[in-house]
């Protein structure tokens, strides 16, 4: 039988599932159904996973503590937080579980504090009251006129950049498959199965999979009218460089309100500070801008927290979008009219701590009865080790250099990043086309001088490895080319 080429290109066989989106809770969606003998594609429409929401966040794995009991956030925010010391181990992603503080700054906020201890039990979340001596003894830099902390041990940081990437890339190791930049334009129920049209090619599929963040609202409504809508909620921070350890140990909260936690001060895995951030709900879904007068208040309320921070170690402020659902809670269910068409969306805070317990909870509870799959016989729970030469002795790094030479030449000098974790990054299966996507792997280009140095040396890698011009590469999002022509 002659099959047409025009059919092979836009109709490449019927996929089980479709997932459209991937971020964080993507990605893990896409993890934990690759545990499955199931046809799973990841459609994205940014050039590099994790891009957007999961990129510029707070980095914290929340304790669990602060959603309402009975919520969809406090049962997958507790879930995520159980499964994370395992989960880290598996994908080699960097995690410290170092505790949380919620700070009582004046006397009429201990009522509110003992409101909060309370919902932290309702959710079986540890917590203990500190006196105000207990918190300087654990904060020596926290705002001498505390009155009291309610400290969560479970609380934890970790790097959201490798986290996903490194989800992503366990899934697509396991069978799946991964197309970036591929934007979502159209999706139809068609008898029993979905079209699903992109702005490259159609794909037909049993199962859809809508994790597509500020835009899952647009998605949803491709299927049938939807009850919730997405406001997206800016949020704008501060980065100091790694300049010493100990101005804080653990995560530093205020009293949570109606606009979130609040500012927070936290180290990250990596050794820098982060403060902020802000909460204002903006109009526009890819408005990522930072001005003067939300940075000022930020550095106002956080230095009541901390009252010495050192923002002359600045390195940089960013800002990022939060997909906050009118429902005030994570939506994670099927569609009214077809329940083979599900929304995960509204993952706001605690969306990181909760991402394993969704992915797994979407994939095992709501998919997997649906197509009935086998499992998976190849199925490997853990990704390649990263090789990590600054967690090494100085004798093992040596021995490492002595084997391969590119693990001593060091492309940027700020985070001590070489040339072989580089060619690491870009030998494994989730691509990272991007200067930008190179620097949430490895680092290169996070530190002081902000890719100053190393940005020319890591074009050029790019450019070497996918065998294009130097001028094609981009430093992320289309039309971000660093370079602008050729000269002597």
């Amino acid at each position: 039988m002659h099959v047409s080429p025009y059919i092979v290109l836009y109709f490449p066989g019927m996929k089980d599932v479709i997932i459209i989106g991937a971020g964080v809770v993507g990605s893990f969606v896409a993890r934990y159904l690759s545990r499955y003998e199931l046809k799973t594609l990841v459609l994205e429409k940014e050039n590099d996973v994790g891009n957007v929401t999961s990129m510029a966040n707070s980095a914290i794995v929340h304790s669990g503590d602060d959603p309402v009991p009975g919520t969809k956030k406090a049962r997958f925010n507790v879930e995520g937080n159980r499964m994370y010391p395992e989960v880290c181990k598996e994908l080699d992603v960097s995690f410290e579980q170092c505790g949380s503080l919620n700070v009582a700054i004046l006397d009429s906020q201990i009522e509110k504090l003992k409101v909060l201890e309370e919902r932290a039990k309702a959710n079986g979340v540890p917590t203990r009251m500190l006196s105000a001596e207990e918190a300087k003894a654990m904060e020596p830099n926290i705002n001498p006129e505390v009155k009291a902390a309610l400290y969560c041990p479970t609380a934890g940081i970790v790097n959201p950049f490798t986290l996903t990437a490194h989800a992503m890339e366990n899934a697509v190791d396991n069978g799946v498959e991964l197309h970036l930049s591929e934007g979502v334009t159209d999706v139809k129920k068609v008898g029993d199965h979905y079209l699903v049209t992109t702005d490259k090619d159609s794909y037909e599929c049993k199962v859809v999979v809508n994790c597509a963040g500020l835009y899952s609202e647009e998605i949803a409504k491709m299927i049938e009218p939807v009850q919730w809508s997405i406001k997206p909620r800016k949020g704008e921070y501060y980065v100091l460089d790694h300049y010493a350890p100990g101005l804080v140990n653990h995560v530093l909260f205020p009293l949570p309100s109606e606009k979130g936690k609040g500012i927070l001060v936290m180290m990250t895995t990596s050794g820098n500070y982060l403060i902020g951030p802000s909460s204002e709900f903006v109009d526009s879904k890819e408005d990522f801008s930072t001005d003067s007068l939300t940075l000022a208040d930020v550095k106002r309320q956080a230095t009541e927290l901390v009252p010495n921070i050192p923002f002359r170690e600045q390195i940089r402020v960013f800002a990022g979008l939060r997909a906050t659902p009118t429902t005030g809670d994570f939506i994670i269910e099927p569609s009214k009219k077809y329940k083979d068409f599900i929304n995960v969306a509204g993952i706001e805070s605690p969306g990181l701590a909760s991402s394993p317990a969704i992915g797994k909870y979407v994939a095992e509870t709501l998919v997997k009865p649906l197509l009935n799959p086998k499992e998976n016989p190849t199925y490997k729970a853990s990704v390649r080790k990263y090789v990590k030469p600054l967690k090494m002795s100085i004798e093992e790094r040596n021995e490492l250099i002595k084997k391969d030479p590119r693990y001593g030449k060091v492309i940027c000098n700020c985070e001590k990043i070489s040339l072989g974790e580089i060619e690491d990054v870009l030998s494994r299966s989730v691509p990272a086309y991007t200067i930008k996507a190179i620097k949430k792997r490895t680092r290169a280009g996070f530190g002081k001088c902000q890719g100053g140095f190393c940005q020319p040396q890591v074009l050029l890698l790019l450019a070497k490895h996918y065998h294009k011009s130097p001028l094609e590469i981009l430093y992320d999002k289309e039309g971000s080319n660093v370079l602008d022509k050729e000269s002597k």
